[in-house]
């Protein structure tokens, strides 16, 4: 039985390795953990007795041997219950963490963003404005591991009706958006545009709030952010130059 969520409770995978052994095997002694997992002796009594501070595993002791077993799962469903808890009060925390944000931001910032969960992260954040604006490569993504999740963060920039402004590369487009299908853009949300020719590149540049984001498609992407009211504006002027509206 496969239980990697368990790192969700901040177990490790010896730990998940063990509790599964023993879950499997019921009333059980160390030998049989450690044929069932390949752990080392040593390293089992260390795993065994985190997991029984945790809770999640007791045991008894019959003629100076001990056997362990699981405890009820419902101690699970305690520690679930108190992480639930735990992250609605962080959630509730997060306007006073914004406004402590907002407030401590230089006029102009910079950050970079590297691997794949900072840019879903970086995305994720444009989708809390109205619309943004594309200059460059986008495609490019079908090319890196969150192609698929490329594809799920569209649908919701569209349940958000968060208008995409999409200055591609000349002769691209995203799949499912061909250029002249402008019904279809319209429900989507979406608007096309070309740049010229000799202006292609791999990188995309994608403008939101006051960032402009610079986004190269790799197998672990990279971002480089700038956050300035006047730099987000000099970018739009070279959006304007080149866009015209299809609809």
């Amino acid at each position: 039985m496969e239980l990697e969520n368990l790192k969700e409770l901040g177990l490790s995978d010896g730990q998940i390795s063990v509790y599964s052994a023993v879950l499997e095997l019921g009333i059980t002694g160390l030998n049989k953990i450690q044929e069932k997992t390949g752990i080392e002796r040593r390293n089992i009594y260390d795993i065994l007795n985190k997991l029984i501070e945790k809770g999640l595993v007791s045991y008894t002791v019959e003629k100076g041997k001990r056997t362990y077993q699981c405890t009820h799962p419902n101690k699970l469903l305690e520690e679930i219950k108190k992480k639930e808890d735990s992250l609605t009060d962080l959630k509730q925390q997060i306007p006073q963490i914004k406004d402590l944000f907002n407030i401590s931001k230089p006029d102009i910032r910079a950050e970079v963003y590297r691997g794949n969960e900072a840019i879903k992260a970086l995305l994720n954040e444009a989708l809390e404005y109205k619309a943004s604006h594309w200059i460059g490569g986008n495609s490019g993504v079908y090319n890196t591991p969150l192609k698929h999740w490329w594809e799920h963060w569209m649908k919701r920039r569209v349940e958000k009706k968060h208008l995409m402004y999409d200055l591609v590369d000349h002769g691209t487009f995203l799949q499912g958006l061909k250029p002249k299908d402008i019904k279809k853009h319209k429900n989507e949300y979406y608007k096309y545009g070309e740049l010229p020719k000799h202006l292609s590149s791999p990188m995309v540049i994608i403008i939101f709030g006051n960032k402009v984001a610079q986004v190269l498609w790799t197998k672990k992407p990279f971002a480089f952010v700038l956050e300035s009211e006047e730099i987000k504006d000099s970018f739009m002027k070279y959006f304007n130059y080149f866009w015209k509206d299809p609809w």
